[in-house]
C-alpha cells in the first residue's frame, strides 16, 4: 500500500514537460514544492513514485536499480504522451536516473540536485558488507525532519535495506559509464555542506558529460536535500530559469555567484 502523501502528482501546464525524479528512500512528495513552483512558470510536470518507494522497507529490498530506472522510464513515456520536449530534474538518486535516461532518450535539458558519484564519508559507506551478508539486514535511517514541507517528507522510511544500498551504487557506477553519452544542456546544482553525497560529484558530473553546454551552482548554506532546504527558493529560481532557456554559461558557479545569475536577462542563452 502506497503511504498517504507519497503517490506520484501530476500538474499539467505548457508544451514543456518537466519529469521530476526523487531520490532513494525518498518519494514524490519531496519534489512537490519544486514541482508547484515550474508549474507556476507554465511547466507541465510529473513526479512518479519509483518502484519500492513510498510503500515499505521489504517492499524496497525486493526492487533492482532497473526496476528504479523503469519506474523514470515508465515517466518520460507518460509526458511524450502530452509534451512536446521533455527536461528531467533529478534529487539525489533521482540525478542517477537522470543521467542513464538522458544517455537514451530525446531530453531538452537536465538538472542535477545533489546527485552522488562519491559517498560522504560520515556515511561509511566503506563499511557496507558484501552483498551476500546483506540479505534481511536493515539499518537505521538518519535524516532530519524539514519545516514548511508536504507531511509525507517527514514520514520516510526510517530504516534501509542494505541489499538495496548496493543496487543504488551498482546504479551509480552505470551512470559513471554512460556520462560520455549525455550531451545535453545541464546545470548541476550542489551544496557545499552535503554530508550525504560528496561534493566532489558536482565536478566529476562537470569533467565526464559530453554536453557543451553546461555549469555547476555550489551552494553554502543548504544540506543533501536541495529541493527542501534553506535555499530551496534559490534552487526553484535557478531550475526555472535553466530550463526556460534564459541561463548564462560561463564557469562554474559559487552560491555568492547565484544573485546576479538569477537576475540576468537580455543576451541570455536561448533553447
Amino acid at each position: 500500500m502506497i503511504q498517504k502523501g507519497a503517490e506520484p502528482f501530476f500538474i499539467p501546464g505548457g508544451p514543456h514537460g518537466v519529469l521530476l525524479l526523487h531520490g532513494f528512500t525518498g518519494c514524490p512528495a519531496d519534489l512537490l514544492l519544486l514541482g508547484r513552483a515550474l508549474a507556476r512558470q507554465g511547466f507541465t510536470v510529473l513526479a512518479p513514485r519509483l518502484a519500492g518507494h513510498g510503500t515499505n522497507e521489504e517492499d524496497l529490498s525486493r526492487q533492482t536499480a532497473e526496476d528504479w530506472l523503469d519506474s523514470a522510464r515508465d515517466g518520460y513515456a507518460l509526458l511524450a504522451g502530452c509534451c512536446k520536449k521533455i527536461s528531467i530534474v533529478g534529487h539525489s538518486m533521482g540525478g542517477v536516473l537522470a543521467f542513464l535516461l538522458a544517455a537514451e532518450k530525446k531530453v531538452h535539458r537536465i538538472v542535477s540536485l545533489a546527485t552522488p558519484v562519491f559517498i560522504a564519508p560520515e556515511r561509511g559507506a566503506d563499511r557496507l558488507p558484501p552483498l551476500k551478508f546483506c540479505r534481511g539486514r536493515y539499518v537505521p535511517k538518519r535524516r532530519k525532519p524539514m519545516k514548511e514541507v508536504p507531511k509525507a517528507v517527514n514520514e520516510t522510511y526510517l530504516t534501509m535495506p542494505l541489499v538495496s544500498v548496493h543496487e543504488l551504487f551498482g546504479l551509480i557506477h552505470t551512470m559513471t559509464e554512460q556520462l560520455k553519452n549525455v550531451d545535453r544542456p545541464t546545470l548541476i546544482l550542489h551544496s557545499l555542506q552535503d554530508h550525504t553525497a560528496d561534493v566532489k560529484s558536482a565536478g566529476y558530473l562537470y569533467e565526464h558529460i559530453a554536453s557543451a553546454k553546461k555549469e555547476i551552482l555550489y551552494l553554502r548554506r543548504s544540506g543533501h536535500l536541495l529541493p527542501l532546504d534553506c535555499e530551496r527558493d534559490k534552487v526553484f529560481a535557478a531550475t526555472a530559469k535553466f530550463l526556460a532557456g534564459k541561463w548564462h554559461f560561463h564557469r562554474k558557479k559559487t552560491e555568492t555567484d547565484l544573485k546576479g545569475s538569477l537576475s540576468e536577462g537580455a543576451g541570455a542563452e536561448g533553447d
